[in-house]
């Protein structure tokens, strides 16, 4: 399908999801079934591409609405999906959004065995603003690889290496511990390509064992427990590019509210995400992966 050149526009399907109405595939039957309409014409094929702008979209004759923005951060636990509905019926993240009444949408994806940091809202332009290779957003994981990792394998990762779809843009790397047969360390990314970091540690010849997303451009997990969340401060948002200076604490669930925007990288703060997931059961060197 041809995309145009306006960037404002969007196919009618994901103009409903990020209207907060409900996910794309709840928009998609709503659209086949006849119940939007776009300038008073009813319209029952989701691809069409339509300007949210200065289009107007009506759902069983009522206007969509800009709902009040919401911004959340998770901690996507493994085995739990990064999407809306799961076919073979698996967890997904939207199991652990108790209490969030409006539909919002996973800021970029984590695999299902991928852990750590999630950003959900119903901001698009926040969203495409993180997830954009353009914004440069650094995203920062800790990796457990299958093998020994040499200095000359991590500097291949800090210079950048060619995957499947083009070479990569450096990485910051550093190396917190080995063990007797695996490495630690942390990497962080200004891209978001499908499961990048797993590719680029499988370029060196080696499996990713466990994969912790721990920050969002300087936004970390903190204390946030497995499986809970929390909405993001006013100043972390804005931190992350976001305009909105009063996000949505709606649907709050098990995290703290009261705290301050986080400070910039320093040293030392790698060996505390280390200490926080041996806790947490992520570093597990000490038993079979």
């Amino acid at each position: 399908m041809h995309t145009p050149k306006n960037n404002q526009k969007r196919t009618l399907d994901r103009v409903l999801s990020k209207f907060g109405v409900g996910s794309r595939t709840e928009a998609r039957s709503w659209i086949g079934a006849g119940r939007v309409t776009v300038n008073g014409k009813k319209v029952q094929t989701p691809d069409v591409w339509i300007d949210p702008e200065n289009d107007r979209v009506e759902l069983d004759g009522r206007p969509l609405a800009a709902r009040q923005k919401q911004y959340l951060l998770l901690y996507k636990p493994k085995g739990c999906l990064t999407t809306y509905k799961d076919p073979e019926g698996r967890p997904t993240v939207y199991d652990l959004l108790t209490g969030v009444k409006d539909f919002v949408f996973p800021v970029g994806r984590l695999d299902q065995d991928t852990t750590g940091l999630l950003i959900l809202t119903n901001d698009s332009a926040f969203g495409d603003h993180i997830t954009s290779p353009e914004s440069k957003v650094p995203k920062t994981y800790l990796v457990k690889a299958s093998t020994l990792i040499d200095d000359a394998q991590l500097d291949q990762l800090r210079q950048g290496l060619t995957l499947s779809d083009g070479p990569t843009r450096p990485a910051l790397v550093k190396r917190i511990r080995d063990s007797a047969k695996y490495s630690f360390f942390e990497i962080t990314i200004t891209e978001g390509r499908n499961r990048q970091v797993r590719r680029m540690v499988e370029a060196l010849g080696a499996k990713v064992l466990k994969l912790v997303r721990t920050s969002i451009g300087g936004i970390e997990i903190g204390p946030l427990e497995i499986g809970k969340y929390r909405p993001l401060e006013a100043e972390e948002v804005h931190a992350l590019g976001g305009t909105s200076k009063k996000p949505s604490r709606a649907g709050h669930s098990g995290g703290r509210q009261d705290r301050e925007a986080p400070a910039p990288r320093r040293n030392g703060k790698s060996a505390r995400w280390v200490s926080e997931n041996r806790r947490r059961g992520h570093n597990e060197s000490a038993r079979k992966p």
